[in-house]
């Protein structure tokens, strides 16, 4: 059978409980469970769905496991679940329903996809009223351990789920921390480490700050998007990021200065468990001519893991020419198995895409920029 539970719409981070007892059996702290996930992800956290209330997104949980049958096991298997966002473009009837890197479990199985897919249409709809579909993006590796021969894939599909546009990226690059230090500098390339190198000669230095220096890193992030030609949202957007997960420690802002105190380049990183994600992050030209950008990223991975991170996921290859950038700091490239949609209202669906693609082409005209783009690919954690 399957267990589900799903919360109030208030998505916070008070414990998630299963009236019937189910999935664990117990009180689930939801922050605690996503973290222990694998993977996890910020943006099933908690704070996440507090950073999209601000536009308009509303949230809630499902969350189900699946029991063993009592031949084989007397309890229920690792829950699996997901915070979704909802959000109903007006004058549509229909709310769009969407769980970024969602669902995520600690222990992935053939039944888990089943459990999920019960879970939402068994309580989705009849919580939130009207809802044209599901979208999830779940980061789970193509062909990878979670995946082998397509095995996840094949349960989507026989689940009902189909493939769908992606909102996150679809491929990154994750550096493994666990091992030393010095194997972790011998993996970038020779090139880079001599620019990192030429950074510190330079007398560049790379430091943390506070919520204070929000101003210099939107100043730099906004020169960034105009110079590469891909959308940001406000400057108050990226506070309430800081403002979500720093209290809770899951928050870095880091700045590499020139010796007269100019900030240069700068990344703001998110964590969630054991995993650091650079989600915002640019450079002013200075930046790139002193090759700060280099020292910057080698000293978030280096201090990450000082911390006690095991990963750093580089947040998406984008273009080329970042793909290449990123290349050169070790770590393997993943390829997940993208997004896949659960139709529950087919007419809503059509009608929401459609919204959906004149918003975008509206978005873009309105910045000045090319109106076939995918607004998406540049904004790592704003989409969405």
């Amino acid at each position: 059978m399957t267990a589900a539970i799903d919360s109030d719409p208030l998505a916070d981070s008070r414990p998630t409980e299963a009236p019937d007892g189910g999935a664990s059996g117990a009180v689930v702290d939801w922050d605690r469970f996503v973290a222990d996930a694998d993977p996890g992800s910020y943006l099933q956290l908690s704070g996440w769905a507090k950073i999209k209330a601000v536009n308009g997104w509303t949230a809630t949980r499902t969350l189900a496991a699946e029991q063993g049958s009592a031949a084989a096991s007397a309890t229920a298997s690792a829950p699996v679940g997901a915070q979704i966002l909802l959000r109903r473009p007006r004058p549509l009837p229909w709310a769009f329903a969407y769980a970024p890197r969602g669902p995520v479990t600690a222990t992935w199985s053939p039944d888990t996809i089943g459990a999920f897919t019960d879970a939402v249409r068994g309580g989705l709809r009849d919580r939130v009223g009207r809802v044209s579909h599901l979208r999830i993006d779940p980061e789970i590796e193509a062909d990878g351990p979670l995946d082998t021969d397509g095995a996840i894939r094949r349960s989507l599909r026989a689940a009902g789920w189909r493939p769908a546009s992606p909102i996150q990226p679809n491929a990154t690059r994750i550096i493994d921390l666990t091992p030393d230090e010095a194997t972790l500098w011998g993996d970038l390339r020779k090139k880079w480490r001599q620019y990192v190198n030429k950074a510190r000669n330079a007398g560049i230095t790379v430091t943390d700050a506070e919520g204070d220096a929000l101003p210099e890193f939107y100043r730099i992030y906004r020169e960034t998007a105009d110079r590469a030609g891909f959308l940001i949202r406000t400057e108050q957007a990226y506070r309430d990021v800081w403002e979500a997960f720093r209290p809770a420690g899951n928050a870095r802002l880091l700045f590499a200065r020139r010796p007269d105190g100019e900030a240069v380049a700068t990344l703001l990183l998110v964590r969630s468990g054991p995993r650091v994600v650079e989600p915002y992050g640019g450079m002013t030209a200075d930046g790139g001519d002193s090759r700060a950008n280099y020292l910057l990223k080698w000293e978030a991975i280096r201090t990450s893991r000082e911390q006690g991170a095991t990963s750093y996921d580089l947040w998406g290859l984008a273009t080329g020419g970042i793909a290449h950038f990123k290349t050169g700091f070790g770590g393997r490239e993943h390829h997940y198995i993208g997004a896949w949609d659960l139709v529950l209202d087919p007419l809503g669906r059509q009608a929401y895409e459609r919204a959906q693609q004149a918003r975008v082409w509206i978005a873009r005209r309105r910045h000045g920029l090319a109106t076939d783009g995918n607004a998406a690919g540049f904004s790592g954690g704003d989409a969405a």
